[in-house]
């Protein structure tokens, strides 16, 4: 049972991908994609390059009904848009190297990095 039929709503996840592994990458990246299939994530959206693939991949072998594969924030926004509907949960993830807050600000319509206290994205915006 997926959390859509448990709760009427569904949970949506948006990762990037994780820079910080060395050597251990491709088998991480597979590991939150398996993990991904054993929450009940109803639909996930990846973005980066090729261990994002695998990421992706490994949740489509796990279950996740809806996987989607993105190279960069301005496509997982729009393509988030048409698919977010009102009492969806959606977390967005990634570091802030991939500026994928730049996704959760597009869902939001404002700024959200002032919610976790900081606020220097503006210095890491490109122009």
């Amino acid at each position: 049972m997926n959390s859509e039929s448990a709760e009427g709503r569904r949970t949506i996840a948006v990762l990037g991908e994780m820079a910080e592994l060395g050597r251990d990458a491709l088998a991480g990246h597979r590991a939150v994609g398996r993990e991904a299939g054993q929450l009940g994530i109803d639909l996930l959206l990846v973005v980066g390059g090729p261990l994002a693939q695998q990421l992706a991949l490994a949740a489509g072998e796990a279950g996740v009904p809806t996987v989607g594969w993105v190279a960069d924030n301005a496509t997982a926004a729009t393509f988030l848009q048409d698919q977010v509907r009102s009492g969806d949960i959606v977390l967005v993830k990634g570091s802030r190297s991939g500026m994928h807050w730049q996704i959760a600000e597009a869902l939001a319509g404002q700024d959200v990095t002032a919610w976790g206290g900081w606020n220097d994205k503006k210095e890491n915006t490109p122009t």
